[in-house]
């Protein structure tokens, strides 16, 4: 693998594949870090990842520049006493530019074959219009109907359709081509936090992906955690209810405006801006793009946003007069 370096050689039982990376609410990473770090689960190669990256700013360290990093993708393994399968875990500190990301999920895959993985599974968040005060709810996709009917024998809702944005999705079109299964699992949060890290999401699909795989987890600091958040937002929506007496307090009619506020100024994430703006390029360059840009575009709710810029890309330019 030309950019995968193994530093330990190791031999898994029936090994999976569990895979991860920076997303909304950060549901997936929370949900892969943790049970990393609860099943002390040991580093054994990484993926140094230049050519898939390109920097788009560097670290200040002591008044000085330095030189600008590229992520790195981490794997892990655990031997699992209590089920048939050991694990792996990949962990990687960012997502790669779009243009690169099939062949980065590609050389993924490439690797875990050469060590016998058989299943993938990857984390999400669905973003609903749901109150933070609820439960949330886990969906699964999967490769196969079998392994759809498993999980939703487990009280676990299907996604019938839609779309799984980022690598959390194609890493598992890319397992199927390879005649790999596949599962990922969308822990539900509230559209008007979805820049908010959400724990209680994680905790939820991993209560669910423990159970399936038969792995011993302690979930308590998540939920902990996710107390802790919940709290945060319940004290900013009770000043906004009742602030000091200096200030009009406002009702609930204004605070659901708010929410939806919320929901439309954290309804592009940076890394979201950054796929459309290089969906844009690639639609300049073949306007057959612009499908999967507009799909895009009305997925985040934006169009209106980028409506001039999208009719743009259907104006002839005009012929110049001899």
């Amino acid at each position: 693998m030309k950019s995968i370096t193994v530093k330990k050689r190791i031999r898994l039982k029936n090994p999976v594949l569990i895979a991860a990376w920076p997303g909304m609410g950060d549901v997936a990473l929370k949900a892969a870090a943790y049970l990393k770090d609860k099943l002390a689960a040991q580093e054994f190669a990484t993926l140094e990842s230049c050519e898939y990256f390109h920097p788009s700013g560097v670290w200040i360290d002591n008044n000085l520049i330095d030189i600008p990093q590229h992520p790195v993708g981490r794997f892990y393994f655990y031997r699992n006493p209590a089920g048939t399968s050991d694990i792996i875990i990949f962990i990687s500190d960012a997502q790669p530019f779009i243009e690169k990301g099939y062949e980065y999920a590609s050389e993924i895959v490439d690797f875990i074959v050469s060590m016998k993985v058989k299943t993938v599974y990857t984390f999400a968040a669905m973003p609903l219009p749901i109150e933070h005060t609820q439960m949330p709810e886990v969906y699964a996709v999967a490769t196969k109907k079998e392994i759809l009917d498993q999980f939703e024998k487990a009280n676990v809702k299907s996604m019938p359709s839609g779309q799984i944005s980022g690598l959390n999705g194609l890493i598992l079109g890319v397992a199927k081509e390879r005649g790999l299964d596949g599962v990922c699992l969308l822990g539900e949060i509230p559209l008007y936090t979805i820049q908010i890290e959400n724990p209680l999401a994680s905790k939820m699909v991993l209560e669910v992906l423990a159970r399936y795989l038969k792995l011993s987890v302690d979930l308590v600091e998540l939920q902990k955690h996710a107390d802790q958040i919940n709290q945060e937002i319940e004290h900013l929506i009770e000043y906004l209810k009742n602030p000091p007496e200096e200030e009009k307090p406002i009702d609930q009619k204004e605070i659901d405006i708010i929410k939806r506020g919320l929901a439309e100024s954290a309804s592009l994430p940076e890394s979201a801006a950054k796929r459309i703006d290089e969906l844009f390029k690639m639609a300049k360059r073949d306007l057959s793009r612009a499908i999967e840009l507009k799909k895009e575009l009305d997925k985040w709710n934006v169009y209106e946003q980028y409506e001039d810029r999208f009719l743009d890309l259907f104006k002839k330019p005009l012929k110049k007069n001899n």
